[in-house]
């Protein structure tokens, strides 16, 4: 039997009403109402039927994008681009927070199925496709912005990270240090995949034996880079330098290394992946990669917006070069 929204509004325990309004993205919904509504949806497996579904997507208007981290500064300015892109073209844009959780991408993505947004413009939690697969097979473009899915058949556009990283370990090499500890946020994915290869490729080239005591996987907030930092410090032979691959873990390390009475570079050098304007002005300034970060949403929805007007082309990736800043964190010749 199918299932209605007369079903829906009856498992979360609210009205009709209520329910086409968090379908619609309507404002004047509680939190606490709006997530019963989403829930009930994916349990359900709730569709609109497909003649509505059909005059939606001739006439949507509406992007979807759905990022990890709307609190990380670099998720932020991806929203500006892609909104400023949009807004030109009289688009609006869904933002939804998935916050590196499989349930949450999964309802947002149920959410755009059923509202038949014109596209989606997605940051992957995982590697597989699976979540990206649903889109498609409902026939909405996607577009996969900073992390890719590997042998996919998708439009992307992302930073490079695999040789952006092995630079940066190469520089620190050149500084004279053997050995280096890495914290990679969420290794699973492209990015953390290709930085963490980075970062063992230097190794290799300089005929560094890899340690895997030093190099640690984790979550990419604050509290992550933190632990794991201190993990490292409380290694038997800690590390002389420390490659961070986020802003946020960056954080937490900088806390870990003032907490345990170290100066930088003096005692321990510090490089990390995506700049923030504090990083320039704190002492010593921090060596960074900067991403493009505004660019990347920018190609990204102008990407979107050329596959809904031209649905037949052959799929697009576009690789952005970020830019390496050595600035004082890096220290000079050990």
């Amino acid at each position: 039997m199918s299932v209605g929204i007369e079903d829906v509004a009856q498992k979360a325990g609210v009205s009709i009403a209520t329910v086409s309004r968090v379908l619609a993205d309507k404002p004047h919904v509680s939190q606490k109402a709006r997530q019963a509504v989403l829930t009930a949806v994916h349990e359900l497996g709730y569709r609109p039927n497909q003649a509505a579904r059909n005059l939606r997507s001739q006439t949507s208007k509406r992007l979807g994008l759905l990022i990890s981290d709307i609190q990380n500064p670099f998720f932020t300015v991806m929203a500006r681009a892609v909104e400023d892109i949009a807004y030109e073209r009289e688009y609006l844009v869904m933002l939804c927070n998935t916050d590196e959780d499989a349930q949450r991408e999964s309802l947002y993505i149920d959410l755009m199925v059923s509202e038949q947004v014109a596209g989606v413009i997605l940051s992957p939690i995982a590697s597989t496709g699976e979540a990206v697969q649903q889109l498609t097979d409902a026939g909405i473009p996607v577009v996969l912005v900073d992390r890719h899915i590997p042998n996919a058949q998708f439009d992307s556009v992302v930073g490079e990270n695999f040789n952006t990283t092995k630079r940066l370990i190469l520089h620190l090499i050149e500084k004279g240090h053997k050995r280096i500890g890495a914290i990679i946020a969420a290794p699973s994915v492209s990015t953390g995949s290709e930085r963490q290869e980075g970062y063992i490729q230097a190794l290799y080239e300089r005929g560094i034996s890899f340690d895997p005591n030093l190099l640690l996987g984790g979550g990419p907030k604050a509290a992550n880079g933190y632990e794991l930092t201190q993990q490292l410090l409380g290694l038997p032979d800690p590390p002389t330098a420390i490659f961070s691959g986020n802003n946020l873990l960056t954080i937490g390390a900088l806390r870990a290394i003032h907490n345990a009475g170290l100066s930088i570079p003096e005692q321990i050098a510090l490089v990390a992946y995506d700049d923030m304007d504090w990083m320039f002005v704190m002492q010593p300034s921090l060596t960074v990669v900067s991403q493009p970060v505004y660019e990347m949403g920018k190609q990204a929805a102008q990407l979107m917006l050329q596959r809904i007007d031209e649905p037949q082309m052959h799929p697009v990736n576009i690789v952005l070069e970020p830019t390496i800043l050595f600035r004082g964190s890096s220290g000079t010749k050990r």
